[in-house]
C-alpha cells in the first residue's frame, strides 16, 4: 500500500557516507521531532535526476529552509559510495542529505517501488516528495510516469 498524508512514515534504515565511511541512518534520526522533505529520484546520475531534480532543491535549499523544514533529504535505489559521488558531482554540501536505499527496501516499504528492468535499471523507487513533520507524511507528491512537476522544488516550496 502507498503512503498517504496523514500516515506515519514506516520505520527504515538508510545508509551515508561520512568522513569515517559508511554510516547507518534510521528514520527515528532522520525524522524524530523535524520538519523534512524526503525527495525521491529514480537514479543517481540519471538525466532529469541529475538536470532538474535534485540541483532544484539545492538551489533552493535556503528558502525551503525558511519555511521550517530542518532537512532536506534525497534517497534513491543506489549504494551509498554512487550516492556520495552523485552529492559531491551535483555540489550538495550541507544542503541535501543523500539517502542510499541500497536495496530499495525503504521505497518498498512506501509502496512507492518502481520496475526499471525494462531500461536495465532493476527496481528502483519512483520519482516522489514527501513532506515528513515529526514521522508523519503531511504532504505526499508521487509523480506519474514520465512526469516531473509535482515533486521539484518550485512546487515543494508552493505546499510548505
Amino acid at each position: 500500500m502507498t503512503i498517504e498524508s496523514g500516515e506515519r512514515m514506516p520505520a527504515g534504515e538508510f545508509s551515508v557516507m561520512t568522513d569515517k565511511g559508511p554510516k547507518s541512518v534510521t528514520t527515528d534520526d532522520l525524522f524524530a521531532g523535524k520538519k523534512v522533505v524526503l525527495v525521491s529520484v529514480p537514479g543517481a546520475f540519471t538525466p532529469t535526476c541529475s538536470m532538474s531534480h535534485l540541483p532544484g532543491f539545492v538551489v533552493h535549499a535556503e528558502a525551503i529552509r525558511a519555511k521550517g523544514v530542518d532537512t532536506i533529504a534525497c534517497m534513491a535505489v543506489n549504494d551509498v559510495f554512487v550516492m556520495s559521488a552523485w552529492g559531491k558531482d551535483q555540489n550538495v554540501g550541507d544542503e541535501v542529505l543523500m539517502l542510499a536505499d541500497g536495496n530499495g527496501d525503504y521505497a518498498r516499504a512506501l509502496g512507492l517501488e518502481l520496475d526499471g528492468s525494462g531500461f536495465g535499471m532493476g527496481m528502483r523507487g519512483q520519482r516522489f516528495a514527501i513532506i515528513v513533520e515529526d514521522g508523519t507524511a503531511t504532504h505526499v507528491a508521487v509523480e506519474a510516469p514520465a512526469q516531473f512537476e509535482i515533486s521539484k522544488a518550485e512546487a515543494i516550496l508552493e505546499v510548505l
